[in-house]
């Protein structure tokens, strides 16, 4: 990504300007659950969270980041409401592909074999959730989309940019191979990939240097434990999903 001269970023090959910083929305989304366990970080306040992403405005934060999944479509009516009468100022990230069921509060399933319909579906349920008619950055969800469907996405994605729904699209992946066949579509524009201090990705950088793609860093601060606010006798709640410990958890362990 280039920086420009007023400290703004572009958002790959788009040319969509975004503040340097972004705001993440998972944890605003609240409670989630998937077999049972949880996939959210617990409990939270809505009120606070509109005032947070307002305030994050205020200081010049124009990027921010969210998913379908996130609160079982609760994350994205929240941002909805928030940027109510301003978003004009945002450039809003959402995702596909997890699917749930917003009355109980459950991830359902993976998305499986790539179904443009199906994918529409998603993007229309995103836009009336978030009260807008277009959707700045799209992107693919599942981390470990088999490489082979990864082109199948990618032209259904086209199809929703000739479409006016969405402006740009990408991938949420740490892999650089299923990447790189996002990036031969001429409106892909990032991929959303681990990045943090104790985590780095050389291969996926130097695919974005190449491609011209905007890196965005997911769990900058690993989720939370770069922050320096948990000590070893921390315990994190049931409900959090860094306290229940999923498989492909590599920052907290045993709550």
């Amino acid at each position: 990504m280039t920086t420009e001269w007023n400290g703004t970023r572009r958002l790959g090959r788009s040319g969509i300007a975004v503040s340097a910083m972004g705001l993440g929305g998972w944890a605003i989304g609240g409670p989630a659950w998937l077999d049972g366990k949880p996939i959210g970080w617990g409990e939270v306040d809505d009120e606070e969270s509109v005032r947070a992403i307002r305030r994050a405005l205020d200081l010049g934060i124009t990027f921010f980041d969210t998913a379908g999944v996130y609160g079982a479509g609760h994350g994205e009516r929240v941002l909805g409401r928030a940027l109510a009468g301003r978003r004009h100022e945002a450039v809003v990230s959402t995702k596909f592909g997890l699917l749930f069921d917003e009355a109980s509060l459950r991830m359902t399933k993976v998305m499986g074999e790539p179904d443009p319909a199906a994918i529409r579906r998603e993007c229309e349920a995103s836009l009336r959730r978030q009260g807008t008619e277009t959707i700045d950055l799209f992107l693919c969800h599942p981390s470990e989309l088999p490489v082979e469907h990864a082109a199948a996405v990618r032209d259904a994605l086209e199809g929703l940019v000739a479409a006016g729904l969405i402006r740009a699209h990408g991938w949420s992946t740490d892999d650089p191979t299923g990447a790189a066949t996002f990036a031969d579509g001429p409106h892909c524009a990032a991929v959303q990939h681990e990045l943090n201090l104790v985590s780095d990705a050389p291969a996926m950088l130097a695919l974005c240097d190449r491609e011209d793609l905007a890196s965005i860093d997911r769990s900058p601060l690993a989720m939370g434990l770069l922050t320096g606010k948990f000590r070893a006798d921390s315990r994190l709640p049931g409900d959090d999903v860094r306290g229940d410990e999923p498989a492909w958890m590599k920052w907290f362990a045993g709550g």
